[in-house]
């Protein structure tokens, strides 16, 4: 373990690597429920996603936690599932296997990015305000997620001044947020051990005293794989013509890009992994296992993988190595028999530990000098539009094209890196494909 995970250089133990995977899977393993409720829109069959969510998230966080030896758990993309479902195949009218071509091309491109060593070279041109400002964003969404899946928040019915409005809790499952909120905060501050996985747990208990969690049910499935290798490469080109196609293929490449960019640097920050500069060492082989796993989830038929920014739950519980990624992943192995448990764990178990964990994550705001408009102009649109618009790659592109424009106006353009006009462009693309597809 030592040789392999550097435990006592990163100042961490077996045991607190295991308690920082299994509240990092906790968190997380909603994926095996919501994805296949997700693409089944689609027509794919939920029981066989189920497997292959669970399939796919094992082996490529466990290849992750050995590869690149950071407390990165990966499980198909929330965002991209829904592009895939409602985008690609009812929007577009893909079939669901070329609607999975689509996912492997964009993974091939960006894994390709990833070898020639462009990808790393693109995080290593963003100015170190810009990345603080991507952690702290992510923290703000992760704690918006949570008050959203703890039914705190939601969106008003019929047309209102506000797009969201504070929820009463009045119903079982806003009260059991709030009192797994109580319980989380009350452990965390007393510096009880363990605090969010206990919360978790405790919290689950009660839900299920309130009805609101349910009790396992039938074990006995077995396991079915139909999705793996449903996939159709040139259906997107037939059916949308050479032009369309590759713009669909770049927007979903770029939202994949830059969604792991963002969770990678906000996760090592939190582990206190990267160096006085904001670089992240071995950051080269944390992006391939996550370019390989967009590829693999596109090839299984359940969408593309990417990093998760649930994984700052366990580094929160002090999840330094890739030992907490290689626990999450065998514990996903475990959800492909073991599906039912996901019922007992409620979602409402787990947002107040998000809510905690975004807390936590935007802390990193005081590192950020918001005095300086040259730098703090573009942090804001980073902060800000992530959790509004619900979008880590939305934050990341407003952010960049800030940073560009606003060296640009003060007459600092040597200041900018070439590869942040690159992006910059590329993400003016992003924001103007809607009316792109309408001229192609």
């Amino acid at each position: 373990m030592e040789g392999l995970f550097r435990l006592r250089e990163r100042g961490t133990t077996v045991g607190t690597e295991v308690k920082a995977g299994v509240t990092t899977f906790m968190v997380m393993v909603y994926i095996v429920a919501v994805n296949p409720a997700i693409l089944s829109a689609a027509g794919i069959d939920p029981g066989a996603a189920a497997a292959a969510t669970a399939l796919v998230a094992g082996v490529m966080t466990i290849l992750m936690g050995v590869v690149a030896n950071v407390p990165i758990a990966i499980a198909a993309g929330l965002g991209i599932n829904g592009i895939v479902a409602f985008g690609l195949v009812l929007g577009m009218g893909l079939t669901p296997a070329g609607a999975m071509g689509v996912i492997v091309l964009e993974g091939l491109v960006v894994t390709l990015l990833v070898l020639v060593g462009l990808r790393e070279a693109v995080m290593n041109a963003v100015p170190l305000s810009l990345k603080r400002a991507i952690a702290v964003g992510i923290g703000l969404f992760i704690l918006f997620i949570g008050f959203v899946d703890g039914r705190l928040i939601k969106q008003p019915e019929g047309e209102g001044p506000v797009p969201v409005e504070f929820v009463f809790p009045n119903s079982p499952e806003a009260a059991l947020t709030l009192i797994g909120l109580a319980v989380v905060i009350v452990l965390y501050v007393r510096k009880v051990p363990a605090a969010l996985l206990i919360g978790i747990v405790l919290t689950s208990a009660i839900g299920f005293v309130l009805g609101v969690s349910r009790a396992p049910e039938d074990f006995s499935a077995i396991p079915d794989f139909s999705t793996l290798g449903a996939i159709d490469l040139g259906n997107v080109f037939s059916h949308l013509g050479l032009l369309a196609a590759v713009l669909t293929i770049f927007t979903i490449m770029l939202a994949d890009f830059f969604d792991t960019m963002g969770t990678a640097t906000a996760i090592t920050e939190q582990a206190g992994l990267v160096t006085e500069d904001g670089q992240i060492p071995g950051v080269g082989r944390v992006l391939l296992v996550d370019s390989v796993a967009a590829v693999a989830g596109g090839a299984s038929g359940i969408s593309s993988n990417t990093s998760y920014i649930e994984s700052a739950a366990g580094v929160a519980e002090g999840g330094r190595t890739g030992l907490t990624s290689v626990v999450v992943g065998v514990l996903f192995l475990l959800m492909i028999f073991l599906s039912p448990l996901v019922d007992f764990v409620p979602l409402e178990a787990t947002a107040p530990v998000l809510i905690v964990v975004g807390y936590l994550m935007a802390t990193l705001i005081r590192d950020i000098d918001f005095t300086d408009a040259e730098e703090g102009l573009p942090a804001l649109f980073g902060v800000i539009l992530m959790p509004l618009t619900f979008s880590i790659t939305v934050g990341i592109g407003a952010a960049f094209i800030a940073y560009v424009v606003v060296k640009v106006v003060v007459g600092k353009i040597a200041a900018v890196h070439p590869l942040m006009w690159v992006v910059a462009a590329a993400f003016v693309v992003y924001f103007a494909q809607t009316w792109l597809g309408g001229v192609i």
